[in-house]
């Protein structure tokens, strides 16, 4: 598969596609907390990787974590952009908004409103220790192939996820509600709870 990305195989990337839109789409929605922005990311993800091809290495494994990698450095970009236009908007005259009384289903709102929480608590750290939580946590990958897609080393990797879930725990702690009626816990102690894979070897 490296080799046929490499050589521009359009075939091989369609597969690439089929494999890994949705993982790169979730990847930017976890980061971005915006669905439009997260299906420009993943429209760009792959845009830039036909045109970089050519630094994809025949030998190696999964191509998730170079897709990975694109697409965070994406997000960032998204993410900057969002604030210059908030920035701008910010400086203008408010417009007189009309409340808008469309019905939307309810496992619609509950999913901004868990988005909303997540990029609450992931805002609150610093982007290379979010970066490395989405890649490891929810992405799902290892550490080495956390280092792989950001271009650091696995130690770096450890080290930085170690400091997001302490921060996380101790947000939690600071924010701490009374438990709901499903017993659920606060995002940043949901997200410091969830597992992250081992070092393959």
């Amino acid at each position: 598969m490296r080799r046929r990305v490499r050589e521009g195989d359009r075939e091989a990337f369609a597969l690439l596609y089929e494999q890994f839109a949705r993982a790169v789409y979730n990847h930017g929605l976890r980061l971005t907390g915006d669905w439009s922005t997260a299906e420009e990311i993943m429209s760009e993800t792959f845009l830039t990787a036909w045109r970089t091809r050519l630094r994809v290495q025949e030998d190696g494994g999964s191509l998730l974590p170079w897709l990975l990698g694109i697409a965070t450095h994406k997000a960032d970009n998204a993410r900057r952009g969002v604030r210059r236009r908030q920035l701008f908007l910010a400086r203008q005259p408010r417009p007189r908004v009309e409340e808008d009384f469309a019905p939307r289903t309810i496992g619609r709102i509950d999913d901004a409103r868990y988005l909303r929480a997540v990029q609450s608590a992931l805002g609150r750290l610093r982007r290379q220790e979010r970066e490395v939580l989405a890649l490891c946590v929810w992405s799902g990958l290892d550490y080495q192939q956390t280092a792989e897609a950001l271009g650091i080393a696995v130690g770096t990797v450890r080290s930085r996820l170690s400091r997001a879930r302490r921060k996380l725990a101790h947000l939690a702690e600071e924010d701490r509600e009374p438990p709901t009626a499903r017993g659920e816990m606060t995002s940043a102690a949901a997200i410091a709870a969830l597992p992250v894979r081992e070092e393959l070897t």
